[in-house]
């Protein structure tokens, strides 16, 4: 059991931000919807980490299919970048690979109808997830 983990991941795009948590001391990552990315969105993120008493921020970090760098890996780091401007948690960047493309797959097996901030906030779930799966057993913080 993990204790006091209580993470936030963001599945980072230009138009949305997925989020995903877990519950605290539980190593089982939840979607958590998404938001609007745009002007002001490191203070809302802020606000969100202390109202929901976050202890470590998980970022989804994009890079290429050969695991190189791209534009969108320059606009994560970016990202952070900012964040660690107005945030005072730990902040950990998580290999993101395909996990978009895994969210629509899983989201139209179910047969329901769904919109992209739901493929964004299970991408963030997966980042989380895989975050969470590489946590030492009996961790006690991140």
């Amino acid at each position: 059991m993990i204790n006091n983990i209580h993470a936030l991941a963001l599945d980072v795009g230009l138009a949305r931000i997925g989020l995903a948590t877990n519950p605290e001391g539980v190593r089982i990552a939840q979607p958590n919807g998404f938001i609007e990315n745009g002007e002001h969105i490191e203070e809302v993120i802020a606000k969100r980490i202390e109202k929901d008493h976050i202890t470590d921020l998980v970022v989804g970090l994009p890079r290429g299919l050969q695991g190189q760098d791209t534009a969108q890996t320059a606009y994560a780091h970016d990202f952070v970048a900012k964040l660690k401007e107005v945030v005072s948690i730990p902040i950990h960047l998580q290999d993101e690979a395909l996990t978009s493309v895994k969210a629509e797959e899983e989201l139209k097996s179910r047969g329901n109808s769904f919109e992209k901030g739901d493929i964004d906030a299970l991408a963030a779930t997966y980042i989380l997830q895989d975050f969470l799966d590489n946590l030492p057993e009996g961790s006690h913080g991140i």
